[in-house]
């Protein structure tokens, strides 16, 4: 096939998925901020609540579906640019020659396949219970939605539990800091001027953003 359609089609996925990409790194912000509802000491009142909205909101039931077709999208264009990249070089050099290519993106489809895993079990142990499709564990609320500050204290009570989870969002922190700045370039926001400031942006918010999602099943471990 020709080179030139690779190219160009590898172009337009790029862009796609750095628009997805950012689409989700927003997503992030808004979920750890609910998720910190956990750790007051109100009995899970403002955590409960805001997943009584989400759970009942239309308008939240409409973004739901832009945020799985986001997830779906990054995902399958994360695959097609990988076997785009494979088929463009199908042969294996035998002696690998020094690659400029950043670290952390020789590993993006592995890290993008752990994440995957990751997600399927948090949406079996929230959004599916939500749904009816998995049997919920802690007696529900009043109004009989599911009370998830109970299920969250319970499953992150579990030692496995709570050490896969902190496993994951490490994982995550590395996928977010290559993507980050992937995103930007793929963009075409790549100069020299103002790169080294994306990047340090990119860094902090792959630091920050998990480190509050680690915090969150570490307190809740630890302090009972």
């Amino acid at each position: 096939m020709n080179l030139r359609f690779f190219n160009i089609t590898s172009i337009i996925l790029k862009v796609w998925m750095a628009l997805l990409g950012a689409f989700l790194i927003i997503f992030l912000v808004i979920h750890l901020s609910i998720n910190l509802c956990l750790l007051r000491s109100d009995g899970g009142r403002w955590f409960n609540a805001a997943a009584y909205f989400m759970g009942t909101n239309w308008v939240v039931h409409v973004l739901e579906i832009i945020l799985f077709a986001g997830f779906i999208f990054h995902i399958l264009l994360g695959i097609k640019l990988q076997l785009i990249n494979w088929f463009s070089r199908p042969h294996r050099y035998y002696v690998l020659p020094k690659s400029k290519t950043p670290f952390l993106s020789k590993y993006m489809i592995y890290t993008g396949g752990i994440i995957i895993v990751f997600l399927v079990i948090h949406f079996m142990n929230f959004y599916f219970i939500r749904m009816g499709w998995v049997k919920n564990p802690s007696p529900p609320l009043d109004e009989g939605h599911p009370n998830f500050y109970v299920i969250a204290r319970l499953l992150f009570s579990e030692p496995f539990y709570t050490s896969l989870y902190c496993i994951f969002i490490i994982i995550l922190a590395f996928h977010l800091n290559h993507g980050f700045q992937a995103a930007f370039q793929s963009l075409g926001l790549n100069d020299k001027s103002y790169t080294p400031l994306i990047e340090t942006i990119g860094l902090i918010y792959s630091i920050l953003i998990p480190a509050g999602f680690i915090i969150i099943p570490l307190s809740l471990f630890f302090i009972r």
